[in-house]
């Protein structure tokens, strides 16, 4: 067996054959109605062509790439990056020689980097991986690449170098992880092996060619001290929240996307004691809990046949099974709602889930709807009763104008008034203007302390009355 077939099979790269076959269905499946895509992008705005590279190149590339795959040992252990990596770097420059290609000391260091991205990486993606400013990749067909960094998108001068490339490089991502991308399944969620959160959409349902959207994460997650430093937070909210997950409440964190719901709640979960045993449940594993006791699930997509699909809503009801002292759901979008308020009910404690809504009030009623999508012929009163007992704190993020992300609300679900459930804020996002574009403000208390404080100081934790603002004259 090649190498290169045994680095597609350990990695999940298709080969050109099989991949562009793939790849090339999709694309005539979007390009069947012709008409169709030839109008939507004569109506497009064409944007600036950034970095427009020669054809010449990618032939040079290509020739190079292939003539050093076939002089590579097939029996070597591609799992040695380095050893891999020295081994290519030698045959390349061998190769250079022997054909007599001469190029300039950046243009010999740019092929060689591009060429080991390829077969040891993910192609003209591994630059932006690797840099740790950018937040987002977003890959909207072969030649127009998008990135957010500090909660802006730009376009950057990367480009592959057609849809099957793209394509390659999307079933490189799937394929370990035991999913598929095709005609028949023509979307997919996965993650890398770093946990960076992946997303692929492909013809027919694209007309712009391949999607890929991949949410980095750091490599050091973001500790508490750099999130009050962002000012995402306060030091008194984070105490508070603190105090809230050790007391064994149950948190919601909403959000729209992009919010930071993820990295407030990885934040959360560090407050956990280190004897509790943990269940985590994922579409994509993603959550970085620092503890020893933590037991990882991941819910799965149905295979080719139809057959052997696991949800999230099973693998809560599997959990309750697997004696978890707190179950943490990295996000509830459906029937699955159920099933957490119902363990949140029956001693599961200190349980923690996201979901996305636009506000504290927002959340609930997701929650409520998201309860109705099981089945269960509820009255709306009983729904609204569990939900009550169920979640004690919601805690609400927003991605701001400016890009930044903070916490805009912490509020109490404090009970049931006839048919509406009451809400206090304990802690509500006061902006007090924009200054060089950026918003300035603070999450400031209301002065309210919530009815779950006897909770809290039944655990042995005391907060001071002045970070609910209570006795304390400061201005914020």
């Amino acid at each position: 067996m090649s190498l290169l077939k045994r680095i597609e099979q350990g990695q999940g790269g298709g080969s050109t054959s099989g991949s562009g076959g793939q790849s090339g269905g999709g694309n005539q499946g979007g390009g069947g109605d012709g008409s169709r895509l030839s109008s939507l992008q004569a109506r497009r705005v064409n944007a600036p062509i950034t970095s427009p590279q020669a054809g010449s190149y990618f032939d040079l590339k290509t020739r190079v790439q292939n003539k050093l795959l076939s002089e590579l040992d097939p029996s070597m252990d591609i799992s040695r990056t380095d050893d891999v990596r020295k081994t290519i770097q030698d045959l390349f420059e061998q190769i250079l020689a022997e054909e007599n290609i001469v190029l300039s000391r950046p243009e010999r260091a740019r092929l060689f980097e591009q060429i080991t991205a390829e077969i040891l990486g993910f192609g003209p993606l591994q630059p932006l991986l690797e840099d740790d400013t950018i937040t987002e990749v977003m890959v909207n067909g072969a030649k127009n690449l998008y990135i957010e960094r500090k909660g802006k998108i730009h376009r950057v001068p990367v480009t592959f170098e057609n849809n099957d490339h793209v394509m390659r490089i999307i079933d490189r991502i799937v394929a370990p992880l035991g999913r598929r991308i095709d005609e028949s399944s023509p979307y997919v969620d996965a993650r890398l092996p770093d946990g960076s959160r992946v997303n692929a959409v492909i013809p027919p349902i694209s007309l712009v060619g391949p999607v890929l959207t991949i949410r980095k994460f750091a490599r050091n997650p973001i500790s508490v001290d750099q999130l009050i430093q962002f000012g995402s937070i306060t030091a008194e909210g984070v105490q508070f929240l603190k105090a809230c997950v050790e007391a064994r409440l149950n948190v919601v964190i909403s959000g729209g996307t992009g919010s930071g719901k993820t990295t407030l709640l990885n934040i959360l979960s560090s407050f956990i004691p280190a004897d509790e045993r943990i269940l985590t449940i994922e579409n994509a594993a993603e959550l970085q809990l620092r503890q020893e006791h933590v037991v990882t699930l991941e819910s799965r997509p149905p295979n080719i046949e139809g057959r052997g699909e696991i949800t999230i809503r099973q693998l809560v009801i599997n959990a309750l099974r697997m004696r978890p002292d707190r179950i943490v759901v990295g996000e509830i979008r459906d029937e699955a709602a159920l099933d957490m308020l119902q363990a949140m009910n029956t001693g599961h404690d200190g349980s923690m889930t996201t979901l996305h809504s636009n506000s504290p009030r927002d959340s609930l009623s997701r929650l409520e709807t998201m309860t109705l999508m099981a089945g269960m012929d509820l009255p709306a009163r009983a729904i609204r009763e569990q939900i009550t007992s169920a979640v004690d704190v919601i805690c609400h993020q927003e991605r701001m104008r400016d890009g930044t992300r903070k916490v805009t609300n912490i509020t109490e679900v404090s009970g049931m008034e006839g048919e509406v459930i009451t809400m206090t804020d304990i802690f509500v996002f006061e902006q007090t203007g924009i200054e060089n574009g950026q918003i300035v403000g603070r999450l400031r208390p209301t002065g309210l302390r919530p009815k779950f404080m006897d909770k809290i100081e039944a655990a042995g934790i005391n907060l001071p009355p002045s970070i609910f603002g209570i006795g304390d004259r400061r201005r914020y």
